[in-house]
């Protein structure tokens, strides 16, 4: 048992999705927690404004980006919908997780930050659902702040496997773009899937900065 708390927030979404991620978080962790990362976070950070800033880990999952950030030196802080993966992040990390979901997290009082990691996160909301969370999270980007957002390859929409996905091509985060005024879309790139077996599935990868 870890002693570290696991900060609660109130709203409910996607309720299939986190009944999922709490049903099998175990397995999602360990289906995840050693995924490379490396070359897209050391990009994300490289974007970072000078002073870098809180990082936001938006979706944070098993915990291991925030993990890798906080070595790095950054503070950060950890946001997910499920109970039981905030549970396990919370341990791993080593620090409170706020366990919200998008729509209701609020950043504390005060609180700016540098970037916002959205790593297979965002792609849980329905389309009308992600502007407003973008939105709104954007205006807790300090001047020059760093959105990373990735969501699967396509135009599919709805339950894939007990979760609900929003997929995306260049042309649809475009045009969910037009309606964030605020960001500017430095860079999109397509890559395979980093977990073994899944070579065979694309992801689109957007950096993002605040005017």
């Amino acid at each position: 048992m870890t002693s570290h708390a696991v900060k609660e927030g109130p709203g409910v979404y996607a309720v299939n999705t986190l009944d999922y991620y709490d049903e099998n978080a175990e397995a999602f962790v360990q289906g995840t927690l050693h995924a490379d990362m490396n070359r897209i976070r050391q990009e994300f950070l490289n974007y970072l404004p000078e002073g870098g800033g809180t990082i936001l880990d938006l979706g944070c999952g098993s915990g291991r980006d925030s993990l890798a950030f906080r070595n790095a030196g950054y503070e950060v802080v950890a946001v997910d919908g499920s109970k039981e993966l905030c549970r396990r992040a919370c341990a791993l990390i080593g620090q409170p997780v706020v366990c919200s979901t998008f729509q209701q997290y609020t950043p504390a009082p005060g609180v700016r930050f540098g970037g916002i990691w959205a790593c297979a996160s965002l792609l849980h909301l329905k389309p009308d659902e992600l502007v407003p969370v973008i939105s709104k999270l954007t205006d807790a980007l300090l001047a020059q702040g760093i959105w990373y957002m990735s969501f699967k390859y396509g135009e599919f929409r709805g339950e894939r496997g007990g979760r609900y996905f929003t997929d995306l091509t260049e042309n649809s985060l475009t045009a969910l773009l037009e309606q964030v005024p605020a960001l500017r879309l430095l860079k999109t790139s397509i890559t395979q899937d980093v977990r073994p077996g899944r070579d065979g599935e694309r992801w689109l990868n957007a950096f993002l900065m605040r005017s």
